[in-house]
């Protein structure tokens, strides 16, 4: 998602959202990013609960026990840095801040209260997720390893195998392979593969079937179709049935 303005904000409430990835706890007042951010989570495999203040974030960060609180700076009440105590106090939850303040002494008490890193607005969705994984693969919560049937994606380490072979890919088609990996038996759309692994919202949907199609090549050398094309629909990667 762009860093485009976002719709104005209405008072639609969040709620949890189902995935087999660590928990996420989104705290921002304007509902629009909030519900923007929590698709785009979703969308990256993580389960997702959304809410717009303090008093909201007491309440969850013990009942949805979130590995990670992506905390706006600026909220009604009490804002991000004070509110950074309280999920010190009460969880082990690592924690992302977002804010518009651009001063070098703001993103100084950023890091002072204790966020375990800070991005400011206007930002690219993209780039969160990307922090979101490095923050939680330090703290424990993500594994750098995805396995699916004899492929493994090391995303630590930035390699692929398939039946013990080193895949020879381009920059590209390791993430695509490591976000299709992410989400096995998941069908993801075009929009979705565009979204996450290239940054964009629209474009020529033959993009993802050129990189797709030199990906399956170089899978399929070493094993069976691992990458399935859902006709309509979008591509799904899944071990061989039987």
């Amino acid at each position: 998602m762009p860093s485009s303005p976002l719709p104005p904000s209405t008072t639609t409430r969040s709620t949890a959202r189902d995935g087999t990835g660590p928990r996420i706890l989104v705290v921002e007042d304007d509902d629009a990013i909030r519900v923007a951010l929590e698709r785009s989570f979703v969308g990256a495999g993580y389960a997702v609960r959304g809410v717009p203040d303090g008093e909201e974030l007491e309440r969850e960060v013990t009942g949805f026990s979130p590995a990670l609180v992506v905390l706006d700076w600026m909220l009604p009440g009490r804002d991000g840095p004070a509110l950074v105590e309280v999920v010190r106090r009460r969880s082990s939850a690592a924690i992302v801040m977002l804010t518009a303040r651009e001063a070098v002494e703001d993103r100084l008490r950023g890091f002072d209260v204790g966020v375990d890193d800070y991005l400011a607005k206007p930002f690219v969705v993209e780039e969160l997720l990307a922090r979101v994984r490095v923050v939680l693969r330090r703290t424990g919560a993500l594994s750098t390893t995805v396995t699916v049937d004899d492929l493994e994606v090391d995303e630590g380490a930035g390699r692929a195998t398939r039946g013990g072979h080193d895949l020879p890919l381009t920059a590209t088609e390791f993430r695509l392979v490591a976000f299709l990996a992410q989400h096995r038996d998941r069908v993801l759309s075009n929009a979705q593969i565009l979204s996450q692994v290239w940054g964009y919202e629209e474009y020529a949907d033959n993009l993802v079937q050129v990189h797709l199609s030199a990906l399956r090549r170089k899978m399929e050398a070493h094993g069976p179709r691992l990458i399935h094309t859902e006709r309509g629909l979008g591509y799904v990667m899944r071990a061989p049935r039987g």
